[in-house]
């Protein structure tokens, strides 16, 4: 039988890899990375390292961004199949006709969006520096937010900037059930609720604090609270109960008839598959190198505003 943490330990050596874990990821593969965080973080602290190879534990649009941040190193994706609803739903045609239909509207894309939507872009942006961004962007003129609509409603809201939205969402940040948190807060009436921005409106409405992945897990760090309802993905909760292992963390329901709320994405990735992807050195993410530089343009425009 093989022990896949040992394989992928020794695989790791031979390779010269490094192993990025999405909060997102199951609890396993997040023990044995060498790097877990947001999609960006971890891309940017991988471009930093000497690896001659990225493994990224994540979705397809994160391995994307792990390339087109460093693109002299291999980057493999555990399973090909590990998409995002919200790259999905922005099919690169499409967004170019949107944006062809209003010309004089800047782009910002939320950065789960697939390499071409990123090439056809102004301005990328992340759940946490997005309304950094916004702000930065002259009064005069107009803004194409896209693909996330919960999440551009939420920084209309805070900004007071108009801006005209893709009609797209997150599978798991949209279904949580309100009723059901109601519930869970009379249970709990001691429980703050944090929520990530992808959440809808109405229920961000009763969030006590909203933020990015790594926003709420710094919130949780310094609150003086000991109970927290958490609407985001649950692969999370490993983290916030590692670094408070005295606070309760108690995972947001969806609608759906389950306890927790998971991304059928992100959870493609197993330990065996990691170690699999490892071994065969695929698959591999390859981009074209025009494609590549195109995309890195809305990214390096980002980095500078936030």
């Amino acid at each position: 039988m093989i022990r896949y943490e040992e394989e992928i330990l020794r695989l790791k050596k031979e390779m010269n890899a490094v192993l990025l874990a999405h909060y997102y990821q199951e609890s396993a593969i997040q023990d044995i990375a060498d790097l877990v965080g947001d999609s960006l973080e971890l891309s940017r602290r991988a471009a930093a390292t000497n690896a001659d190879v990225i493994v990224f534990a994540g979705v397809h649009f994160m391995a994307e961004t792990a390339k087109i941040l460093s693109p002299q190193k291999m980057v493999l994706l555990p399973d090909r199949e590990a998409g995002c609803s919200l790259a999905e739903g922005c099919p690169a045609d499409e967004f170019k006709a949107f944006r062809m239909r209003n010309p004089d509207h800047v782009a910002v894309t939320y950065i789960n969006c697939s390499a071409e939507v990123k090439a056809l872009s102004d301005i990328i942006c992340t759940s946490g520096n997005a309304e950094k961004i916004i702000r930065q962007i002259p009064a005069d003129k107009s803004i194409l937010f896209s693909p996330d609509k919960n999440l551009g409603t939420y920084l209309v809201k805070k900004t007071g900037r108009p801006m005209l939205l893709w009609n797209g969402s997150c599978v798991v940040h949209e279904t949580f059930s309100e009723r059901k948190i109601a519930a869970l807060q009379i249970e709990h009436p001691g429980a703050k609720l944090i929520a990530h921005p992808e959440c809808e409106p109405t229920l961000l409405d009763h969030a006590a604090f909203i933020g990015s992945t790594s926003a709420l897990l710094k919130y949780v760090e310094s609150s003086p609270e000991k109970e927290f309802i958490v609407a985001t993905e649950s692969g999370i909760l490993h983290q916030m109960e590692k670094h408070c292992p005295e606070k309760i963390f108690i995972p947001a329901p969806p609608t759906a008839n389950c306890a927790c709320n998971e991304c059928p994405y992100m959870k493609k990735n197993t330990l065996e598959k990691v170690y699999q992807c490892m071994k065969d050195r695929a698959p591999e993410i390859v981009l074209e190198e025009g494609l590549r530089r195109r995309a890195a343009v809305s990214i390096n425009r980002m980095m500078e505003m936030s």
